[in-house]
């Protein structure tokens, strides 16, 4: 039987579940429109923070920036993840995207963006505009703090 820490953090990851379908559920039926960072890093923090090994997810939009559907494309390990831009122009096809949000969560706590990031990014945009989905921006997710590539310039 988990003592009462084991408890509290149950009922915490729980409490986080709900809030995650609760704000997934209103992000698909009312049809919000993301076209601010603030509550794209909100959702994503809630998402993100927590999970010990590198994930890359997408946010993807319709043509008026409303939410299709959120999808973890890749997983990896707790310092790195592997991303093919050829499974993320799928991807962006199978849903109907006209725009895209991507993320990824630094388990390390940092949230600076690596020379990498950036370069995948470049990549990603590159690739996705070519069947003519944009990007809108990047979250790299590190605990509690979110960066946005598009307010640091770097889209």
């Amino acid at each position: 039987m988990p003592d009462d820490a084991g408890k509290r953090a149950l009922a915490a990851e729980r409490t986080i579940r709900r809030a995650l379908r609760l704000l997934e559920s209103e992000l698909r039926r009312d049809g919000i429109l993301l076209t601010a960072p603030q509550p794209v890093r909100d959702y994503l923090t809630l998402r993100l923070a927590r999970i010990e090994h590198e994930v890359f997810c997408a946010i993807w939009l319709d043509a008026q920036h409303r939410v299709l559907e959120f999808e973890e494309l890749f997983r990896g390990t707790p310092t790195q993840t592997s991303v093919y831009p050829r499974e993320v122009v799928k991807a962006a096809l199978r849903v109907n995207s006209a725009a895209v949000i991507f993320a990824h969560n630094h388990p390390s706590g940092v949230t600076q963006a690596s020379n990498a990031d950036e370069l995948l990014t470049r990549n990603l945009k590159d690739a996705l505009a070519l069947v003519d989905v944009k990007v809108l921006d990047h979250f790299i997710v590190a605990g509690a703090y979110a960066l946005s590539f598009a307010e640091r310039g770097l889209l």
